[in-house]
């Protein structure tokens, strides 16, 4: 019958991403468990890019506080309705960053991990002193030494965080990285943790929807959970 296929249909586009959500968070804990770890000291994002506000909601609905997005101009469609009345909610800037976005970049999201090179840094250090605003930052790191692939490669990483640091005087919080699709992440995961801990950084952004887990096990504070959540993109 329409009315019940109707009905069905928006229950299923409701619990669907509430059950998702709850398998997700079950799944972290027990990896945090297994690693000795407390549940809580891993910050679940749900990667919302590419989803509208009906398949946002239900999450939001479900407890979930902390998204991410790649694009700056989308964020700034979506999210201020999505926000209204929620001022726990914490937008992630998890995707490239240009530098003639970083005004806008400031101004919504709450978290950016991908600051990679010293226009960025500059950009961003610019507009918190002119908004008097105070993000929590992450550099990207390319593990994999990708070419076209966004982050600072390791070997530049200890000039960019001393521009940071000391000239810039931006607190960053810790290190991103996106391991090569086509190998194993353990491995990129463990070079993170390495570098964080040379340079007395305390958070590990790492880990989506096929390898949180792993990235957990290897020290991930922050994991990135979009299909697992939303289902498949369209």
């Amino acid at each position: 019958m329409p009315n019940e296929a109707a009905s069905r249909e928006a229950r299923d586009a409701r619990d669907g991403p509430r059950a998702r959500l709850e398998a997700v968070r079950t799944r972290i804990a027990e990896a945090a468990l297994s690693a000795g770890r407390a549940p809580e000291s891993v910050t679940l994002i749900a990667v919302s890019k590419t989803f509208g506000a009906d398949a946002i909601a239900p999450v939001i609905e479900a407890g979930q506080r902390d998204f991410g997005e790649n694009r700056v101009q989308e964020a700034k469609d979506k999210w201020p309705a999505l926000r209204e009345g929620r001022p726990d909610i914490r937008l992630h800037l998890i995707g490239p960053l240009q530098s003639n976005k970083a005004r806008d970049a400031v101004a919504l999201f709450d978290v950016i991990h991908t600051i990679d090179r010293p226009k960025i840094a500059r950009a961003i250090a610019a507009e918190m002193a002119r908004q008097a605003r105070a993000p929590t930052l992450f550099v990207q790191v390319n593990t994999g030494e990708e070419p076209q692939k966004a982050g600072v490669a390791p070997g530049a990483l200890a000039d960019l965080l001393t521009l940071c640091r000391d000239e810039l005087g931006l607190a960053i919080a810790g290190l991103m990285c996106i391991p090569p699709i086509s190998e194993p992440p353990q491995a990129h995961f463990a070079q993170l943790a390495r570098l964080a801990a040379e340079h007395g950084l305390a958070a590990l952004s790492m880990g989506m929807s096929a390898d949180f887990e792993a990235a957990i096990r290897l020290g991930a504070t922050h994991v990135r959970v979009g299909s697992a959540i939303f289902g498949p993109r369209g």
